[in-house]
């Protein structure tokens, strides 16, 4: 038996690592938009439940179950092989025949579907098949959720190993070959333990079907209701939690690798005291339902330590501020409070999966194993997708867990129905109605609304205080929003707990600079593309200029541009109600990826590279991606940040952006030149930029002129004088930059470990340090050469 937990340990974090690197090649290819997420989870989740249901009624009973093992461990490893190399040609089929509406998101599910399901469908059969190998056993349930708690655990120990080392020092080729190196070894213990061990006759389908079978099947019924429920709570809750747990300790994915192990490990040893209960328990049945209830306090316990406690518990300069020290820390800090939070409903939802196949057992485990298996798998789909798409959207996160509450309430309510005759039964029949209305109570009393500080400011516990009035608050499918009134009176707009815009001189010029930088370099600007739109401003100061004809805005959250609309309207100069503006509600990649229209300008705005998934707007592949949708003559413009951020991230920003345009130049926004964000602009084909042309076309218009002027850009001389360098001066410092690349985010894993220090200050000097006045870039008055000159002359 402890070779076998061993080999289920393995497999389960071969599975994780997989999901893991899977789930980000296949974005790549349909995009990272709510419905691809959607469809992705559909592929995957469905996959392990059609696997779970199908396979052992295909595979005939006379075979070995370790040999089975085996062969569906090969095939899984043979799938990790395949998948990246069938991947571009799905890619190539996808592109060509991409649309939208009901046909594109048919599309991206097929595309999901061909890749996911086979090796899924696999990993979904590989415990119902084992579950045979115990039929007619003594304690066959007991032994099955044992090896169902190895299984669990490896996942942990996979998630922590693909989130932490794997990708953070390789990449996905090596990630997925160390998952398809776990499976081989797997599969290969597997077949020789078979050859030392002999096949349990396994149990008949059928043989227990008397003129009773149909009753016994009305007696299995509230079991399998129960399967479904307790894995429509568990993954519903988890898609919420992991929301605003990753708004308290920051969107890494590092964090977020971080709460799936806590998740997962809970479930492992709640499933390990499981499996000794369903042993033990004189009536499993009691033991489930009574779990199940307990699961509406812990759902509800989780939801307010999550709103209450935890954000007390946050490390500050005056709190703890040694957590912050270092990141292993800062991990195991943060591991810490999750457990607090998660670990009650995690050890319930764990210890219910071997209660209920003990409970249904009646000497033949294997079949019940599989149902539960395949029904607690598509209710876990359903609350995935329930919760993703309409729960946090319409309803909200605080009713969406009272609903959870009250759905695990149920299903104790459900499961303890089926108590037989006697004094128990009786008493429960009292009980039932009390049980209910408790849970309602419980849901509506307990769980809080998610405060808007939280959604407003996450982490940053110390900015909390400078709120004084909430506008705006919205959870969206994909990302929490908020406008928020501070006690200066200042207008700040916030997108999953950061701060992405404002109406303050400095974030104004930011934005404002990367869209009248590329319009005024460019010679005859008509057409646009934005990324990520955030409070407009960037895509108001651009629509502004006479010449543009076409803009085009790429966004993933709807409730995005509702706000920004809302709030900011003069300061992005109501570009939402421009009849020239098209919103599309996608991943910017994947529209690129898919269309075949061509821009003059394309300004990226992403969100810190810190946030997981936004490094991908930051990769070699994207920038060319963005080059080759770029007319002649074209520009692009993207967003740097030097805060919460070290040199070695933001070399490596700069060196990939530099790499795709090698006439890159660096525009600073700050005024006191101490370092806080810059704008990287790159060109199709390098030019002069003349100072005289800048001006006249500054002149030509009276609203870009008044733009410009809002934010201390007076003159063509002023909006110059923001140079901050150019790549090819950039050279010796950039020299060990490392390029960030779709195949490997580094910077996502970089800026995630410095997500909590500050070196603007020292990386805009060392950038400074190799500032040159460029004569072949400018053409300038002597009056602004001059002064630019100033920059070649080292301090004293």
């Amino acid at each position: 038996m402890s070779v076998l937990s061993l080999l289920f340990f393995a497999s389960g974090c071969a599975a994780l690592i997989y999901e893991t690197v899977w789930f980000h090649l296949v974005q790549l290819v349909v995009g990272a938009s709510s419905i691809s997420v959607a469809v992705l989870l559909c592929s995957f989740m469905g996959g392990m439940a059609l696997g779970s249901a199908l396979i052992p009624r295909l595979v005939p009973a006379s075979f070995h179950p370790l040999r089975v093992v085996a062969a569906l461990e090969a095939g899984i490893a043979a799938c990790g092989i395949l998948i990246p190399l069938v991947l571009p040609y799905v890619q190539q089929a996808y592109v060509a025949m991409v649309g939208y509406g009901y046909a594109g998101v048919l599309l991206r599910a097929s595309a999901c579907a061909v890749v996911l399901t086979p090796p899924t469908m696999l990993m979904g059969a590989t415990l119902p098949a084992i579950s045979r190998w115990f039929d007619r056993r003594s304690a066959a349930a007991s032994s099955v959720g044992f090896l169902y708690t190895a299984n669990i655990a490896g996942g942990a120990v996979g998630t922590v190993l693909a989130g932490f080392y794997l990708l953070r020092v390789y990449d996905t080729v090596i990630a997925g070959a160390a998952a398809v190196a776990i499976n081989i070894a797997v599969a290969i213990g597997a077949w020789l333990l078979a050859k030392r061990t002999m096949a349990v006759a396994p149990h008949q389908p059928g043989t227990e079907k008397t003129a009773g079978g149909s009753e016994r099947s009305r007696d299995l019924l509230p079991i399998y209701v129960v399967a479904a429920l307790s894995g429509f709570t568990a993954l519903g809750a988890e898609v919420v939690w992991t929301r605003q747990l990753s708004l308290l300790f920051g969107a890494s994915v590092y964090n977020f690798s971080l709460i799936l192990a806590v998740f997962l490990a809970g479930l492992g040893a709640g499933s390990l005291g499981g499996s000794s209960l369903g042993r033990r328990s004189k009536n499993v049945v009691a033991a489930l339902g009574t779990a199940q209830l307990l699961l509406a306090f812990a759902i509800a316990f989780g939801a307010w330590m999550i709103v209450h406690a935890l954000p007390l518990w946050q490390p500050t300069k005056s709190f703890l501020p040694w957590i912050r020290s270092s990141p292993p820390r800062t991990f195991a800090f943060d591991a810490l409070r999750c457990a607090v939070a998660l670990l009650p409903a995690t050890l319930l939802w764990g210890a219910s999966f071997p209660l209920m196949v003990a409970a249904a057992d009646s000497g033949g485990v294997a079949r019940e194993v599989s149902r539960i298996t395949a029904i607690n798998t598509a209710g876990a789909l359903l609350g995935t997708l329930t919760l993703t798409l309409i729960g946090i959207p319409m309803m909200g996160s605080q009713r969406s867990q009272q609903a959870l509450v009250l759905v695990a309430a149920i299903a104790g309510v459900t499961i303890l129905s089926r108590l037989r005759s006697g004094a128990p039964r009786k008493t429960w029949l009292i009980v039932r109605p009390l049980a209910l209305v408790t849970a309602v109570l419980l849901a509506i009393t307990i769980v809080p609304p998610i405060p808007g500080r939280l959604i407003a400011y996450g982490r940053s516990v110390d900015s909390w205080s400078s709120i004084r009035n909430f506008l705006y608050l919205a959870e969206g499918a994909t990302a929490s929003v908020a406008v928020t009134e501070g006690i200066g009176g200042m207008r700040q707009f916030h997108i999953a707990g950061k701060v992405e815009a404002s109406d303050m001189d400095v974030d104004m010029r930011l934005e404002r600079m990367l869209g009248h930088i590329p319009a005024l370099v460019h010679p005859h600007p008509r057409s646009v593309l934005i990324v990520g739109v955030g409070a407009g401003v960037t895509a108001g100061a651009l629509s502004i200029h006479p010449e543009i004809e076409r803009i085009v805005i790429c966004e993933i959250e709807p409730m995005v541009p509702i706000s920004a609309r809302q709030y900011f309207g003069e300061e992005n100069h109501h570009v939402f109600d421009d009849p020239r503006v098209q919103l599309i509600f996608d991943d910017a990649r994947h529209f690129m990826q898919t269309t075949n229209e061509k821009f003059d300008i394309i300004t990226s705005d992403p969100i810190h590279p810190w946030v997981r998934g936004a490094a991908t707007l930051y990769s070699l592949e994207y920038l060319q991606l963005a080059r080759a949708h770029l007319n002649p003559g074209g520009v692009v413009t993207q967003w740097i940040p030097l805060y919460e951020t070290d040199v070695a991230s933001a070399k490596s920003e700069i060196a990939t952006f530099a790499q795709v345009f090698p006439d890159t130049t660096l525009w600073n926004p700050d005024l006191l030149e101490e370092g806080y964000d810059l704008v990287a602009l790159g060109r199709v084909e390098p030019s002069q930029i003349s100072e005289t042309a800048i001006a006249q076309r500054i002149n030509a218009s009276a609203a870009v002129r008044e733009s410009l002027s809002e934010v201390t850009l007076k003159s063509a001389a002023a909006v110059i004088s923001t140079y901050a360098g150019r790549s090819r001066d950039l050279a010796p410092w950039l020299a060990d930059a490392q390029i960030n690349r779709e195949r490997h985010l580094r910077l996502q894993y970089l800026a995630g470990l410095a997500a909590n220090t500050d070196q603007r200050f020292d990386i805009f000097q060392q950038i400074l340090n190799y500032r040159r006045y460029p004569a072949d870039l400018f053409e300038a008055s002597a009056e602004l050469e001059s002064q630019m000159r100033l920059w070649s002359v080292p301090e004293p």
